[in-house]
């Protein structure tokens, strides 16, 4: 751990802390443990039940499902706005899905039993959970639809916002091989339409950094399906409760 990473600085960038009633917050405040997450690090496999909650500030996380030979998918993608281990205040307990840090940054954790704990004594703070969990399904069945229905460009497209959505500037840092796995397609199909995002002046690709450098004519080349899931979570968590 970063020791100038100080125990609680910046918790509350993280839009499901920052909702927390303040004497809920006060409970949990004590309690939460500061992060370094690393690129690759497993925070949660498949089918276990999470011993901790994770509140990432500025790592972004991949829930992944995997094929029994080893291939994988994104199913939703969780940074600042959001958390790791829904399942436990849902009565499922075990995670549907691997997740995967995909992006190396900050993030705060509470062991699974304080924090089923204080949300089981706490309705405000489950209705907030829930709401949560309810646009990452909608993500989830964008994400579905997206896979089948439209093209890699437009895929490429909805991924790096949902990266930007995230991080703190406008460059990611993603390998072609990695959009590819993430995708769940061939790493040549990702190679053609970076290249045409790069063409038309919208990124600039270069050694697994990705900036992009035209926010609006991305989304303009995005299919509706990032729309649709960013919508859907400002619906259940707007910004005066997330603030």
């Amino acid at each position: 751990m970063n020791t100038s990473f100080r125990r609680n600085d910046g918790a509350r960038q993280n839009q499901l802390l920052a909702a927390l009633p303040e004497a809920t917050w006060k409970c949990w405040q004590a309690n939460l443990e500061p992060l370094e997450l690393q690129t690759g690090q497993v925070l949660c496999e498949r089918s276990s039940t999470p011993a901790f909650v994770y509140f990432p500030t500025t790592a972004v996380v991949s829930l992944l499902c995997m094929t029994q030979d080893g291939g994988s998918a994104e199913i939703a993608v969780v940074g600042n706005d959001g958390m790791i281990g829904i399942p436990l205040f849902m009565g499922g307990n075990a995670m549907p899905s691997r997740a995967v840090v995909q992006s190396a940054g900050q993030g705060y954790r509470l062991r699974a039993q304080a924090a089923t704990r204080e949300v089981n004594r706490d309705r405000p703070v489950l209705d907030i959970l829930l709401r949560y969990a309810q646009s990452v399904i909608a993500q989830v069945a964008q994400t579905a639809l997206c896979n089948r229905y439209h093209t890699i460009d437009q895929q490429l497209c909805r991924r790096l916002l949902l990266g930007l959505d995230r991080s703190a500037c406008d460059e990611l840092e993603m390998t072609q091989e990695l959009v590819a796995n993430l995708l769940g397609v061939r790493r040549e199909g990702v190679t053609v339409a970076a290249l045409k995002l790069q063409q038309a002046g919208v990124i600039r690709y270069s050694r697994g950094h990705i900036a992009v450098l035209d926010r609006r004519r991305l989304e303009d080349r995005a299919c509706e399906c990032y729309a649709v899931a960013k919508n859907e979570y400002a619906r259940l968590l707007p910004t005066p409760l997330a603030a």
